[in-house]
């Protein structure tokens, strides 16, 4: 069975570059509109205010002008959500229920050994940390810990919790004694430099065990709580070459099922949290690396599900954090709301406080809109009994329906703000349509800046001309565009140029294709790019199959164009020789002036 890419088997990713269509792959992210045979948008990649992100689906792929982006499907869904290769394919493949076969998501041969060796570091560390805090004396008092707060061993076990001893080399003899390279494991943010002299000693002492898995539900990093007081309360690994906090959602690999199943998320801030909200059956939560949500982390989302709740904690804080994560979360396109835990509760107090059932019905059920909750937070701040307070809550109120889009909404809040402020809804409903005449006078449309995020709003303007190329250059890119439509294109191009292309990244792109018809495979781009292994050429790869197509092909121009290409290093030759002939004439060296001028002439006639 052939192989391609991250070793995953060609049928497996054949399979899933059918079942997924470009168009509707990269419409769950990007607004799409239709511009003569392409699809055009403001690219999800960069912040743009024209419209320089094209899809074609005759061709599978997409392909940004702006900042160069490009690739099939599978390369989409890689480069929005963080995945790698064989990750993106496994998860695409599961959405379309596709076998994956004997192929278990394994890389390919071709990973890094450093990373190899730190992906088995992190799963040994984290089954010494499990084994110290169930089986020793040295975890008994985070065991008693963890119990009162209603941690089952059940619970345990399924989180792989563990213990880091109040010692400073438990991990450094144990990653020792099995010959793994302390300096790797240093950098990898399992071990710290000691403060005087050389060595290494444990990062993580005295402290709760939660270990942080990658997609592949492998540990890639800890967070460490602290078990007495002091400071920082939680320590998490550092950024590593397997772990980006930006690109990573603790609980993820267990919760994305049930995040798929129910379309929904529920995006807690602590651990603790999704522990608790697990044991009762809410298996769809998941937390940031810290409050801060970012937008890979959003996207990675907007890819399983239409919907998120934030369950953040009842103090200020907590809301504080849930107010800055509506825009990033809406920006991708999801459907926001808001649980309201009670002041002075996090959500693992409710759960053990009232139980699981009365937090899925009162909590989970009953989240507000982002709306509804910027409202409760409003009228938090002014005092509705005095006059000059009901008037300022009710013209910021306005303010913040205003924006809304659907006319029933909008209804709704006036109605329930005037019921509130005892105005009538007429007055309001005035007063909403003024604010929202002054926005649309001053909207920009069109305008994704500052944030990358598709904001669907377009204009049909011309994507920007690129620099004319050099002769020899835009004659390379033409005879690949032939060769990626035609396979007797490319057998004529082999024959009398092989990979004699100038550019080094043309070559390559041609080598491939070469090797890619050698196996009776039939022209598909998409397909194509696929059995490529490097992200530049299959960005270039996308570029040339953008072109405005250089039409029919016949030997004649196949030939103007191959000439084209041999042409250049001659040129490139002669230009050369005519400097070394000015500086011989300059140095007074008549002889070797001629002698380089005959030589010219050669050059001329070839």
């Amino acid at each position: 069975m052939s192989t391609g890419q991250g070793g995953i088997p060609e049928s497996i990713i054949e399979s899933v570059l059918q079942q997924h269509d470009i168009v509707d792959t990269v419409s769950r992210f990007v607004h799409l509109t239709k511009q003569g045979k392409y699809m055009k948008g403001l690219c999800p990649f960069h912040s743009e205010k024209t419209p320089s992100f094209t899809v074609t689906p005759e061709k599978q792929i997409f392909y940004c002008y702006g900042c160069g982006t490009g690739g099939n499907a599978i390369k989409f869904r890689m480069e929005i959500e963080g995945l790698s290769f064989p990750e993106a394919v496994k998860t695409m493949a599961e959405e379309s229920h596709i076998s994956m076969g004997d192929w278990q998501g394994r890389e390919s041969a071709h990973v890094n050994p450093e990373t190899e060796r730190l992906l088995e570091a992190y799963e040994l560390t984290a089954k010494l940390y499990h084994f110290l805090l169930k089986n020793t004396e040295h975890g008994k008092a985070a065991m008693e810990y963890l119990r009162s707060r209603g941690f089952s061993d059940k619970l345990i076990d399924q989180f792989q919790i563990g213990y880091a001893p109040n010692r400073w080399d438990t991990l450094v003899q144990f990653l020792e004694k099995r010959n793994f390279p302390l300096e790797e494991m240093e950098k990898g943010g399992l071990l710290s430099q000691r403060n005087e002299g050389q060595g290494y000693v444990d990062r993580f002492r005295d402290r709760i065990m939660f270990p942080i898995n990658g997609r592949s539900g492998k540990p890639i990093a800890f967070a460490g709580r602290i078990l007495g007081d002091g400071q920082p309360k939680y320590l998490n690994s550092p950024e590593t070459r397997l772990f980006n906090k930006s690109r990573v959602l603790y609980n993820l690999h267990q919760a994305k099922n049930a995040i798929r199943k129910q379309r929904q998320a529920i995006l807690f801030e602590g651990y603790g949290d999704v522990i608790s909200a697990w044991d009762q059956e809410i298996q769809n939560g998941v937390a940031a690396m810290g409050t801060a949500l970012t937008e890979n982390q959003a996207l990675m989302l907007k890819g399983m599900c239409d919907e998120v709740i934030i369950c953040y904690d009842g103090d200020r804080a907590g809301q504080a954090a849930a107010l800055k994560n509506f825009p990033i979360l809406e920006e991708a396109g999801l459907q926001v709301k808001v649980a309201l835990i009670p002041e002075g509760l996090d959500p693992d107090d409710f759960i053990r406080k009232y139980g699981g059932e009365r937090f899925r019905n009162q909590i989970v059920d009953g989240a507000v809109t982002t709306t509804k909750f910027k409202l409760i937070n409003l009228k938090k701040n002014h005092i509705l009994l005095e006059g000059g307070g009901l008037i300022a809550y009710s013209k910021e109120a306005v303010k913040l329906i205003a924006p809304l889009s659907s006319p029933t909404e909008r209804e709704v809040y006036l109605r329930e703000l005037a019921a509130e402020v005892d105005v009538s809804f007429e007055t309001l409903k005035q007063e909403c349509n003024e604010e929202r005449q002054s926005m649309k006078n001053n909207e920009q449309y069109g305008d994704n800046n500052p944030k990358r995020w598709n904001n669907g709003r377009q204009q049909n303007r011309q994507v920007p001309t690129p620099n004319l190329l050099p002769a020899y250059h835009a004659a390379e890119r033409k005879l690949l565009a032939w060769m990626l439509q035609d396979d007797e294109a490319a057998q004529y191009v082999n024959e009398h140029l092989g990979e004699a292309f100038n550019l080094d990244d043309h070559a390559a792109i041609a080598a491939y294709l070469y090797a890619y018809y050698a196996q009776g495979k039939s022209p598909d781009t998409s397909r194509f790019m696929s059995s490529l292994h490097d992200d530049r050429l299959e960005k270039t790869v996308s570029s040339i199959s953008m072109m405005d197509g250089p039409g029919e092909w016949n030997v004649q121009i196949l030939d103007d164009c191959i000439r084209e290409v041999l042409k250049y290093p001659r040129k490139k030759e002669y230009d050369l020789k005519k400097e070394e002939m000015i500086a011989a004439e300059r140095a007074g060296d008549f002889v070797r002036a001629a002698q380089i001028a005959i030589e010219m002439i050669a050059l001329e006639r070839q």
